[in-house]
């Protein structure tokens, strides 16, 4: 059996749960820019580091040499920030950025330095132990300030040349000899070009050896490598890594998690320009339908050469020939494709009266060619790399790029809708797909980065809505086009690569759901109702104290340092300290001089007044919050140790105070969120919730396999509105039981319906508005003449996933909690109730306990 990775080994040495209960520090967390998405997978980047760090390892060597095999897109910039933050915890202050390239330099530097980017990496101001933090561009480390964060940038090109020419300002090897170093490697996977090749070469004259001999130059020095495309099939490489590979978290696992587009191959027998005009008729459709649901969005198309700058030159000028000539009779004859997306298209431009006349002027507008850009030689790229990496931005007005190679690594982009393949040839040959289509490929997967948007019923805007409803308008929003020429072996090998990086499935396997036309014939279909709640923000009115955040009161116990010390020998104990006699001393915090815990509170960026005021919208001051019984001033700080001269030691009574304001950030920081779930139900008719349904699966998933006797078995059931499942097995064996429950208690209701949630709705938890889409929902109504009707939400689980889907049953539980008895109208009489707990097949006597339960008899007031 292949000797395991560190990553694995990790994951076996201290286990999954305390890699997910690992605290991180606060003074990581709080100093990144806050309005960046913490990801579950960068937590845990994180929390691998820190336990290696802080313990014995498996394979452990000194110094440390770590590799975060990161997809494109999740966010390696960021990891390396924490852990910058983190190592200056640590001691640290001396950083050494290095990369292949120089546009990366720049949009790094830019990242790390420029508080106005909308991509920079840190808070807007950084405090660690209470001190403010500079972070601060050096050319070398002699004579740095000992309190900034150090940062050198530099190409492993030019490190190389400093350290094997003498030249004034530069970095030297003397630079690292007596100083603790951390290396953060970006592209890693260019260091290693000796390792590849398996070349033996001499020691200091490649890349790869001048960064060996700075990192093994002090053995508490670092080495960070980042990467997105880890090299694990060479047998140096696998040799060199195995015991590196800290963390695995690729383009499978990052697709997986719904944090990419989707691609989907356009390719066409038509001519190039007018394959070009498709693709520009798509894009606008992606802005147009943006725009439509209020969202701010400008699609980007890429215009990729083959070879050369000129290639790219000519394509830019014949694109702009294209645009300037445009008629709305070309437009119209697209309409003449056969693909799907462009017949969806022209349906939209119909249904919203946009015709090919107003398609055109608007074409004409927004690709005019000051809002198109050439990044091709190395002057074009230094002058526009910060435009290129701010497309996002409001005021960034690009909507096309040419380029041949200089994009195909460090282009951070979320609204890359189309790229264009401007060539028809093919490099493949042998059987092998060639370079040219791999590194097609790879730039795809830089492009399918996606464009985040929020939704009333889709709370999560960094990743994919539609995965479920592919027939969603706003479905293609969640696409990435990649348009070409219609050649069979290219499209073939173009799909091979793809699916090696992990950006398409070998197969995906299409299915489809629809109800019954027998269900499409009820009442309960033309006129039944489904009861849902809303997400809407948190509301923080009616908190006026600790106490009604849910932050209880506490003392704070603080120790106070004796001063005292001692030495000890192996043969005997010399100098050992006498403690002499404590009593603990209970410090009221407003009996503290108010000077000392104004400078506490300014040493904590939390606790800025704008931050206290919107948990606390009550508060009318800092003044108020700092001596209120209900706030600070109700709080007492317990002090051990010597308490004798505390009157005097004002540094220990501010140490005292910033210890008690932590504990208090950390009591708030548990309780608050940003939104919450309605207690208040609405009404939405089931025949606007409940809709026929294309679905797609991957083939290794339960829910593609077909069950033609359990189609058939609820083919025949009129209580089960669709006409099949797809689902699990768990799933399939509650249909099962239902059935059995219904021939048990069929003759008290006078209808039963079971409808599958495919996505046609969610439900938000009260607490902190967490979307939630329960499997499945039961409509029962009585027959015994109180004309009430139930809806009954369930979620089956298999007891391998129950456990991380706890707080979706602590849910259903509160909605059984929160409605025991409430008639939600009038004249038509609704209950609503969550099964308090998941069905379960090894513990299916229990699920039908429950149900029973829930459904008992309430007297109706």
């Amino acid at each position: 059996m292949a000797e395991k990775f560190l990553y694995d080994l990790i994951l076996e040495e201290f286990g999954k749960r305390t890699i997910q209960n690992t605290e991180i520090p606060t003074y990581l967390t709080d100093n990144l820019n806050p309005t960046f998405e913490y990801r579950e997978y960068q937590k845990e980047a994180f929390a691998r580091f820190l336990l290696c760090f802080e313990n014995n390892f498996p394979c452990e060597e000194k110094p440390l040499h770590f590799l975060f095999n990161m997809a494109t897109g999740s966010g390696k910039t960021l990891i390396m920030a924490g852990l910058i933050l983190y190592l200056y915890g640590q001691g640290y202050r001396n950083f050494l950025f290095f990369v292949n390239s120089t546009n990366i330099i720049e949009k790094t530097r830019d990242n790390f330095l420029n508080p106005r980017s909308t991509k920079y990496l840190f808070s807007e101001n950084i405090h660690i132990d209470g001190k403010k933090v500079a972070v601060t561009e050096v050319d070398n480390f002699d004579g740095v300030n000992e309190n900034d964060i150090n940062i050198c940038f530099t190409t492993i090109q030019q490190l190389h040349t400093d350290m094997t020419s003498e030249k004034e300002n530069a970095l030297t090897y003397e630079n690292f000899t007596d100083q603790e170093i951390v290396l953060l490697a970006d592209e890693a996977h260019h260091m290693n070009v000796s390792t590849r090749s398996q070349q033996g070469q001499e020691l200091f004259e490649s890349w790869e050896n001048t960064v060996e001999r700075i990192f093994k130059s002090n053995e508490d020095n670092l080495l960070l490598e980042f990467t997105a495309t880890h090299d694990y099939e060479t047998p140096a490489m696998v040799e060199k890594y195995r015991n590196k590979v800290i963390n695995r978290y690729d383009l499978v696992n990052f697709r997986t998690d719904k944090f990419s587009k989707e691609i989907v191959l356009a390719h066409s027998d038509l001519d190039q320009d007018s394959r070009i005009l498709q693709a520009l008729i798509l894009n606008q459709y992606k802005q147009a339908v943006a725009a439509k649901n209020s969202i701010n969005l400008k699609p980007v198309m890429l215009f990729k050469a083959q070879r050369t700058i000129a290639q790219s030159q000519k394509n830019k000028a014949d694109f702009h020939k294209l645009i300037d000539e445009l008629t709305a009779d070309q437009i119209d004859s697209i309409r003449h494709s056969n693909l799907e997306i462009v017949e969806r298209a022209f349906r939209f431009f119909d249904e919203n009266h946009i015709s090919a006349e107003q398609l055109t002027q608007r074409l004409k507008s927004e690709f005019r060619e000051e809002f198109c850009l050439s990044v091709n030689d190395e002057t074009e790229k230094k002058n526009y790399q910060i435009k290129v990496n701010t497309l996002e931005d409001k005021d960034n007005p690009i909507r096309a790029i040419f380029a041949v190679q200089k994009l195909n690594e460090g282009w951070d982009v979320l609204n890359l809708f189309d790229i264009v393949r401007c060539y028809e040839t093919r490099d493949s040959g042998q059987g092998k797909i060639g370079k040219t289509t791999i590194s097609e490929a790879q730039l795809i997967g830089r492009g399918a980065r996606y464009f985040p948007f929020v939704l009333p019923d889709q709370p999560d805007r960094f990743r994919r809505k539609f995965d479920d409803n592919l027939e969603h308008e706003l479905r293609v929003l969640e696409e990435l086009h990649y348009h070409s020429v219609n050649d069979s072996r290219y499209i073939s090998e173009i799909r091979t690569a793809l699916i090696n990086e992990g950006m398409m499935d070998r197969n995906r396997v299409a299915c489809e759901i629809k109800l019954k036309d027998s269900f499409k014939e009820t009442d309960f279909y033309k006129k039944g109702v489904v009861w849902l709640n809303r997400r809407v923000k948190k509301n923080y009115q009616h908190i006026e104290s600790f106490e009604d955040l849910g932050v209880k009161k506490k003392d704070y116990a603080h120790q106070i340092a004796t001063g005292q010390g001692g030495t000890i020998t192996a043969l005997k104990d010399e100098n050992v300290p006498v403690v002499s006699d404590e009593d603990p001393q209970d410090l009221p915090v407003k009996d503290v001089e108010m000077n000392i815990v104004k400078a506490a509170i300014a040493r904590n960026p939390f606790f800025t007044y704008a931050s206290v005021k919107r948990y606390f919208p009550q508060l009318t001051s800092m003044s108020e919050f700092i001596t209120s019984e209900d706030y600070l001033g109700g709080l007492t700080i317990n002090l051990q140790g010597n308490v004798d001269e505390l009157g005097i030691n004002r540094a220990e009574k501010l140490a005292a105070c910033c210890g008690l304001l932590g504990q208090i950030e950390s009591d708030i920081r548990e309780q608050i969120t940003e939104y919450e779930g309605t207690t208040q139900f609405h009404e939405e008719f089931v025949n606007a919730i409940f809709t026929d349904k294309r679905l797609e699966f991957s083939p290794d998933t339960l829910k593609s396999k077909e069950d033609p006797q359990f189609t058939h078995f609820v083919s025949v059931k009129d209580w089960f509105a669709y006409d099949t499942l797809y689902g699990t097995s768990e799933e399939r064996a509650f249909v099962r039981l239902l059935d059995r429950w219904i021939k048990e208690t069929e003759r008290d209701y006078e209808s039963i319906y079971l409808l599958r949630n495919e996505g046609h709705f969610s439900l938000y938890n009260f607490s902190d508005g967490q979307g939630f889409q329960p499997d499945f929902v039961l409509f029962l109504r009585e027959k015994n003449g109180n004309a009430l009707s139930y809806q009954l939400f369930i979620e089956p689980k298999g007891k391998h996933i129950a456990e991380g889907d706890r707080w979706k049953e602590e849910f259903l539980q509160e909605i059984c909690a929160e409605f025991p008895s409430r008639i939600l109208t009038e004249d038509r009489k609704y209950r609503i109730i969550g099964v308090p707990s998941f069905y379960n097949e090894a513990q299916e006597n229990q699920f039908r306990d429950d149900l029973n339960s829930a459904l008992e008899a309430i007297p109706i007031n």
